[in-house]
C-alpha cells in the first residue's frame, strides 16, 4: 500500500509504461525546477549559484580520469531523471509507508531532499571528489540544501498529480 500526499492509503500500482513515464516526467519537472532555482533564481536574489554539472564532472574525472564533453551534463540529468526518482520510489516512499505512515508525504519529501543534499555534498563531493565536506559550509551549501528540498517536493507533487490522473 502506498500513501498519497494527503495521507490516504492507496494501492501501489503495478509497474507499467504509464508509471515509468510518470516517474520520468516528474523527475524532469523536478530537475528543471532545481536548475531554475539554483542557477537563476538564487543568483538573482543575491545568493550562490549551484554548479551541479561541475560536481558531476568532478565525479566522472575522479572515477575515470577524464571527462568527455557533455558527460557532466548527461550525468546531472540522469541523476535528476532516474537516480533521485528511483531513490524516492524504491527507498524513501516504501520506508515512509512502513515506518511513518502517519507522517504527511510533504514532510517525507522534505526529509528526502535533506537526504539528497547529504548524499550530494557529503558523499559525492567530499568522499568521492575530495572537496571539503558540504563544500565548507559556504553560501552554495545552503542554496544546495534548499535546491534539493525543492527538487524532492516538486517531484512528489508532480508524481502525485500524475498518479491521480
Amino acid at each position: 500500500m502506498a500513501v498519497n500526499v494527503t495521507g490516504t492509503r492507496v494501492p501501489s500500482p503495478p509497474v507499467s509504461i504509464a508509471i515509468v513515464m510518470a516517474i520520468l516526467i516528474a523527475g524532469s519537472v523536478a530537475t528543471v525546477v532545481f536548475d531554475l532555482f539554483g542557477q537563476a533564481l538564487s543568483p538573482l536574489a543575491g545568493y550562490a549559484k549551484l554548479a551541479p554539472v561541475g560536481l558531476a564532472k568532478g565525479t566522472i574525472k575522479t572515477l575515470f580520469g577524464t571527462v568527455a564533453p557533455g558527460a557532466g551534463d548527461l550525468l546531472h540529468y540522469l541523476i535528476g531523471l532516474v537516480a533521485y526518482p528511483l531513490g524516492w520510489i524504491l527507498v524513501a516512499r516504501p520506508l515512509s509507508d512502513r515506518l511513518t505512515p502517519w507522517l504527511p508525504k510533504i514532510a517525507v519529501a522534505i526529509a528526502y531532499g535533506i537526504g539528497l543534499w547529504i548524499f550530494a555534498l557529503y558523499i559525492m563531493a567530499h568522499w568521492v571528489v575530495g572537496m571539503p565536506a558540504f563544500l565548507g559550509f559556504t553560501g552554495i551549501t545552503w542554496v544546495a540544501l534548499v535546491g534539493h528540498v525543492v527538487y524532492a517536493v516538486t517531484f512528489l507533487v508532480a508524481l502525485d498529480w500524475l498518479e491521480r490522473r
